[in-house]
Formats: C-alpha cells, sequence, structure tokens
C-alpha cells in the first residue's frame, strides 16, 4: 500500500512540474525545449529562454526584455526588475513613465535563493550568484559574487569549468 502511495505522488508530481512547465512556456518569447519548474515562477512574454532552465522559484517584474541562456539555475524567490519609474519626470517622487532597461544572463549561470538582479545587468557566462545578493552592474565571465551590492569575490576554477562544458557534464 505504502508502495502505490509513493507511485501515486510521484505521478502527481510530474503532473505538476509539466502543467506549471507549460503555463510558463505558453507565455514567452522563445524557448528550446523543456524546462524544469521546482517553485513558484513568473516569465513574461519578453523572455527568451536557452536550452536546460532550472526555475526553482524566479520572478520577473517589469517590461525589459529578459535573456536567459543555456543551463541557468535559480534558487527560491529570486526577482529580476526590468523596469522602474521615471524620477526626473513631470511629477515627485516619480511619474506614470517606466525606464526599461534589459537583462542578459549566460550559460551556466546558478542563482542562489533570494537572488535580485536589476535591470540594464549583464550576467557572464558560469558566474555564481550567492544567496541574498543584489546585483545592479556587470558581472564578468565565471565569477562568483555575493551582497549587497553584489561584489566579485572569486573566480571558478577556469580550466576545470571549461574541461566540464567540453565533456557535457551539465545538471
Amino acid at each position: 500500500m505504502f508502495r502505490f502511495i509513493k507511485y501515486l505522488l510521484k505521478i502527481y508530481r510530474t503532473i505538476i512540474q509539466n502543467i506549471r512547465g507549460y503555463v510558463i512556456l505558453k507565455n514567452v518569447r522563445s524557448h528550446h525545449g523543456e524546462i524544469y519548474v521546482g517553485g513558484k515562477t513568473k516569465l513574461t512574454k519578453n523572455t527568451s529562454l536557452g536550452k536546460n532552465p532550472n526555475f526553482n522559484g524566479l520572478i520577473i517584474n517589469g517590461n525589459g526584455q529578459v535573456i536567459i541562456g543555456d543551463n541557468f539555475h535559480s534558487g527560491s524567490e529570486c526577482l529580476l526588475i526590468t523596469s522602474n519609474h521615471n524620477y526626473e519626470g513631470t511629477s515627485i517622487p516619480y511619474d506614470n513613465t517606466y525606464i526599461i532597461k534589459e537583462i542578459k544572463i549566460g550559460d551556466n549561470v546558478w542563482f542562489g535563493n533570494r537572488v535580485i538582479i536589476l535591470g540594464g545587468v549583464t550576467i557572464g557566462e558560469g558566474a555564481i550568484i550567492q544567496a541574498g545578493a543584489m546585483v545592479h552592474k556587470d558581472i564578468p565571465n565565471y565569477a562568483i559574487v555575493g551582497g549587497n551590492p553584489a561584489k566579485v569575490i572569486k573566480y571558478r576554477d577556469i580550466e576545470h569549468y571549461k574541461s566540464m562544458k567540453l565533456q557535457s557534464k551539465f545538471h
């Protein structure tokens, strides 16, 4: 009996994951195959996805374009903000127009939990953004960054990274 219940739960989880993925994919601009959705995720019609993205909870807020590369992984409660109010406009503290900025995320990037990325940022290939980081400037390839504001802490072992990439060891 226990095995049967376990089997039913596995089927249920698979169905829910597929439904989440379907709902997300029908709302994005472009994608390359299947995705994994393990937590609350909201993408926009201005989002382009590479191959094998994994979302454990990511929300895109705003109307700017977001380009996500291959093998992206997000932790839970991550936020990408692609537009903000115009504070130099016709009223104080801001007017009803928006400043829209693009976000680009390279291949094989990993976000920890509760990462915030502001518009106008490019995150380089292989970068790791530590949990709780607030990124407001471009991040170089292979960098490991953390903090608020996010700063480079160190770099990945680039030879090892490239070796794994050549062997197609993607998760």
